[in-house]
């Protein structure tokens, strides 16, 4: 499968694409019943609420799921699906490669112990030669607003932003009047089991904490061109995949 020209040039200019009913509905409920069973174990390497909180609490709710290639074969099995190649390499110009050392997890907002993930881009998880990578969001169930649905700034990945309107930990800073302004151009639209979205690693996003009485569980993986090598020493210089 390949993008249309269209759907490249919605790529490239707002920085996010959504792929309607991409992912088999069967291997989405599968992925779903495995990843049930470490988050009801609380299985480590986890983040919790708590750490974003910055509250020291004994209680732990999950955040995500980290390093889950290794976790489970299905989950490696998505991650190198061979149908969603040709999209990355159209994208990427160049082979993609999955990089393994973040953004390789399952994401979860529980009912009512969820937080709201802020403003960010997630250039700020990687160490590469350029910041040019992309993350494959997949939705194991309906995503909207009132659960924690991604919302998206469309062209964000294109400006060049100031370092003032960021806090400390690289969170686009709500209070900023430039950024309240670029912040009122959001966008979203729902999620169904199966959706992907596909979207650069500068471009804004956020999710507001999850208000239904259920989780919201999605799978997340990111890759990099095989020429936008990692910065030796840095956590990006680590075991990766290529993906011809």
């Amino acid at each position: 499968m390949k993008l249309s020209k269209e759907q490249l040039s919605q790529f490239n200019s707002n920085g996010f694409l959504i792929l309607r009913n991409f992912a088999d509905k069967d291997l989405c409920d599968n992925i779903l019943e495995k990843a049930k069973e470490h988050l009801k174990r609380k299985e480590a390497p986890i983040e919790s609420e708590q750490e974003y909180m910055n509250v020291d609490e004994e209680k732990i709710t999950v955040r995500r799921l980290r390093q889950v290639y290794d976790r489970e074969q299905i989950f490696q099995d998505w991650m190198t699906n061979k149908e969603i190649r040709p999209i990355l390499k159209q994208i990427l110009n160049d082979t993609p490669v999955l990089t393994l050392a973040h953004h390789n997890s399952i994401m979860t907002k529980l009912p009512h112990e969820s937080t709201r993930t802020y403003w960010h881009q997630d250039r700020r998880y990687w160490n590469f030669k350029n910041d040019d990578l992309v993350s494959i969001w997949l939705s194991l169930g309906d995503e909207y607003l009132e659960n924690g649905l991604l919302e998206f700034i469309p062209a964000s990945h294109k400006i060049n932003f100031s370092k003032d309107r960021f806090d400390s930990s690289s969170n686009f800073l709500d209070e900023n009047s430039e950024n309240q302004e670029l912040i009122k151009t959001k966008t979203s639209q729902n999620l169904q089991k199966g959706d992907v979205v596909l979207f650069h690693c500068k471009t804004l996003h956020h999710a507001s904490k999850n208000q239904s009485d259920d989780a919201k569980i999605s799978f997340v993986y990111t890759v990099r061109a095989k020429s936008n090598t990692p910065i030796k020493d840095t956590r990006s210089d680590y075991k990766e995949v290529i993906l011809d």
